[in-house]
Order: C-alpha cells, then structure tokens, then sequence
C-alpha cells in the first residue's frame, strides 16, 4: 500500500492553561483533497500551524510519505514538500508577482537570474494548472481571487506537493471560489496533495475526497465524503442538531426607514464607485445587496454608515441626512437611529487590543447612560457588557479579555450585541457571517430575523449568494456602481442573480 502523504500521531499542543490540540491523529492520502472542519476555536488552525512549523507540538510525531520528520520551521516544512496558502495573504502588495514569487527563495545575491528562472517557471506552472497571471504585476493592482493565485505559486514554485489552504474562500466572491475550486481540482489530478480546512459544508461536499471533524480540540470523526451529509457533518462539528436554511416567516413591510436618491460616491483617487443609486427599505423587511465584490456595495455601506462623503439624498424616517462632513457622520448616524455591522471587523468593527466590555460601548461612549459624573461608569458598562455577552452566546463570556483572544465568530457576536442592543431602526449589516463557523452563522441569521420580526429596517450586503437568497425579503443586484435591477427572491436563482452581477439584464438576455 502506498503510504500516506501525511500521517499526524498523537498531536497535542498547549497555550498555557488553554488545550488547542489533545492527541490528535490523522492520515491523509496521496492525491486526494482532505478537507478538515470545526467550529472558531476547535484547533483547527494550530494543526496546521504545527504541520507547516510555525508552532512545536508539546508531543507527538509527523510523518511525511512514510517517513518521520521533524518540521521545526516554515522552512523545514517548505522542504519536505509542504506549502501553506492562509487565509490573510502574505505578499508584498508594491512587489511585483515575479518578486513575491521567489522573496525568500532566491539562488544567491543577483535577483537577475532568480528572477529570469522564475518568469520561465510561472509560466509552465501557470499553463500547466491554469493558473494565468501577469508576472509584472503589482500585488495591490491585483484582485483577491488573483492574489490568491499567487500564493498558490509561490508553494508550488517551491515544488510543494502538499498544499495546505486555510479558509480559502473567506475572501473570495462565488465566481472566484468556483475558479479556485477548479484550480484544486486540476491539482489534485497531477498528483498533489491538498489539505482544505473550511466551515462551509457546501464546499467540502463539493470538492473533498475524506473529511475530518474537529471538536473543542479533539479529532470527532473522519470520514467519505460521498458516504456523509451536510446535515451529518454540521451535527459533528457543533454537538447538536443544526438548522441549515434559514426559517423564517413572509414579512409584513412597514413604512419607509431608509430612503436614498441619486447617492454618488467618488473615491480619493477621483473614480466614481456608487453612480446614481435609488433604493427603499422599509420597517420589518431585509433588503439583500448582492453583487461580486468591489462593484460599490462597500462604499455604500460607508456612506450610509456615515464612514465617508458622497452625495445626493439619504432620508432616515423622513428626516435628510448630511452626506460631507469633518469626521462627525458616524455620530449622527448613530444619534437618528443607524446601527451599523461592519464588513471587516477587525478593522472597522473593533479595537482589537483593547477589552470585549469596551468594545461594546465604541461610537456610542458619549451616551449619558454610560456616564457617571465626569467619568465613565466602567463597573456599569461591565455589567451591561458581560449580559450581552451572554445573550449573544460570547464564548468565553469574560469582558476584560482583549478583542484579539476571541475567535472570528465571537468578535461578530460581540458587535452584532453592540449593534443590535441598541435597538436601531436601521441596520446596515455587511458581510455578517465571513469567517464565522456554522454553529454561530446560525445564531446571526437569527438575530438578524428576530430583528425584522420586531419591525426593523435591514439592509444586508453580502458575497454569500445562499445567505442572500435566504435572508432576504428582497435582493437588489449591484454592479459597476449601479443598481442592475431587484428580484424577489421566491421569483429568482442563482443563474439570474450572476447574470445581474456581471452586469447582464437577465430578463433582455
């Protein structure tokens, strides 16, 4: 038989009282593509981190096509064969492709013959897997699916045959993510060996050969994926029963929260990105924006966040909103009734250094409820902090822990009960479950449809077109800056909704 490309046995890795890893054993099969799923925390990452040498387990022993290694650094990994692509890219964003390329693989002093061999290795690599890149370009004038490509070389110029891919798709639209799905699968009929670790069980049904199931640290099952269930999987990794649609009554819409006429947003470099959109939302209802990524639903949200300038008309309850000002919109957002969930948390939704309890009051500190005297009531904001730590499911539930120590899933539970507490009558909410393990993307549509039920405006961006087929009441498609057109989502697929997205009227076509 032949042996295993990787075989993990015993695995245990510790960060001070806290267990990632207890006595984890796993093989995984020349040329097949082994996905590896679990919730925010399960120890999925550390795994892997310990596999590419970027952690030492406290013990155990790795072994690669038979033969026991120690991988004590990146280094020692990328030469027994091992290339890891994460999930936040790590490239050079004013390097060249060719530069990122051979940066810490060069054959000696002179760049001029490393990056000569280089150009005459992507492009053999690139024809032979598909992977079509400008080696001259800038890595900041490439899109994401593009970057993606180029770490996906960077491994294999290395001469990788184990390819390890941490969340791959968290940044990736639909259309992107089916190009990368093809990509592997082109790989893995060379011969490689590939490694997906994922929470979405759509892709691991799609594309895996075995899966293994990851729970508060421990292997729970591996398994065929042709003999398992998206149903089976979910129950796996969560310990319970877990509702994968969204169940949800038919809205009853009320009167008009938001309304926005002729909204123009020009970015810093001159480009229009949002050119002269018209759209409603009423109370009790959730309006989807779908479109690829970077077809202006971003700057959108910014605006009607009160994150940046634009112009033309916005209405909150019938009440004009300002569209320029000197850094103050936010607050008066705030002030008329907007909350705003944020699409990159970690950047605009929290500060991760400092505590859970005072992220939970950001952009709303100056209230007086939160006041005591001329100081902030800390010992009250607490209190409050660690009840809505609770109600959201925070785990831990411990509001003096920094943003950064909690997983991606709970740092969005802590801004949705930041968001969503203070009883907003408009929510702008972008990409709410990126990143987010199944157990707690459950817990979010919820709390998102609690929300309408109660008679609140929502209005939803995101790339995930299931969540937006789910989720929403109606979808509006944008694309280019514009607004293709809205569908009702009982009366529209998947197929239409691309067309829109891709700029194509689907009901011209």
């Amino acid at each position: 038989m032949t042996a295993p490309a990787i075989e993990l046995r015993g695995i245990s890795k510790s960060f001070g009282p806290v267990q990632a890893n207890k006595d984890i054993s796993i093989s995984v099969q020349p040329g097949t593509i082994h996905g590896i799923i679990g919730e925010n925390g399960a120890g999925k990452s550390t795994l892997m981190s310990i596999l590419y040498g970027f952690y030492k387990a406290d013990k155990g022993e790795i072994f690669i096509k038979g033969t026991k290694t120690q991988i004590p650094d990146s280094q020692a990994a990328i030469a027994a064969g091992i290339g890891m692509v994460f999930q936040h890219f790590k490239l050079v964003e004013n390097f060249s492709v060719l530069e990122n390329i051979i940066l810490g693989a060069e054959d000696g002093r002179l760049l001029r013959p490393s990056l000569s061999k280089a150009r005459k290795s992507l492009a053999h690599l690139a024809q032979e897997y598909e992977l079509n890149i400008d080696p001259d370009a800038l890595i900041e004038n490439l899109s994401v699916g593009h970057q993606q490509r180029v770490e996906i070389l960077k491994a294999l110029y290395r001469q990788a045959d184990i390819l390890i891919l941490d969340e791959p798709t968290g940044v990736l639209t639909p259309s992107e993510a089916d190009q990368l799905f093809r990509i592997l699968d082109r790989l893995r009929a060379e011969g490689k060996t590939i490694i997906l670790i994922t929470h979405k069980l759509r892709e691991i049904m799609d594309i895996t050969d075995t899966v293994s199931v990851m729970r508060r640290g421990q292997m729970t099952a591996t398994v065929k994926t042709s003999e398992t269930s998206p149903e089976h999987l979910a129950e796996l990794m969560v310990g319970r029963k877990v509702l994968l649609r969204v169940e949800k009554k038919p809205s009853t819409p009320g009167d008009v929260v938001l309304e926005v006429n002729n909204l123009q947003v020009t970015d810093d470099k001159g480009v229009a990105r949002v050119k002269g959109i018209d759209l409603t939302v009423r109370a009790g209802e959730i309006l989807g924006i779908a479109g690829v990524a970077g077809n202006g639903q971003s700057e959108l949200l910014e605006v009607l966040g009160g994150y940046a300038n634009g112009s033309g008309t916005i209405r909150i309850n019938g009440q004009d909103l300002a569209l320029s000002s000197a850094g103050t919109l936010g607050q008066e957002r705030r002030a008329v009734g907007i909350g705003h969930v944020p699409e990159d948390r970690q950047r605009e939704g929290l500060i991760m250094d400092y505590s859970a309890w005072e992220n939970t009051v950001f952009g709303y500190h100056h209230d007086p409820a939160y006041q005591s005297g001329l100081m902030m009531d800390n010992a009250g904001i607490q209190k409050e902090a660690q009840d809505k730590m609770d109600r959201f499911d925070v785990r831990p539930p411990d509001p003096k822990l920094a943003a950064k120590n909690f997983s991606g899933g709970n740092q969005q539970k802590i801004v949705l009960a930041r968001e969503i507490e203070r009883n907003p009558d408009l929510l702008l909410i972008g990409q709410p479950t990126r990143g987010v393990d199944i157990g707690a993307i459950e817990f979010i549509h919820q709390q998102i449809v609690a929300l309408r039920d109660q008679g609140k405006a929502i209005l939803l961006v995101s790339v995930e077109l299931d969540e937006i087929m789910s989720l929403s009441d109606r979808i509006a498609v944008m694309f280019d800056g514009t607004v293709m057109g809205e569908r009702d989502p009982a009366q529209t697929d998947e197929k239409e909704l691309g067309l829109l997205m891709a700029g194509i009227d689907g009901e011209a076509a």
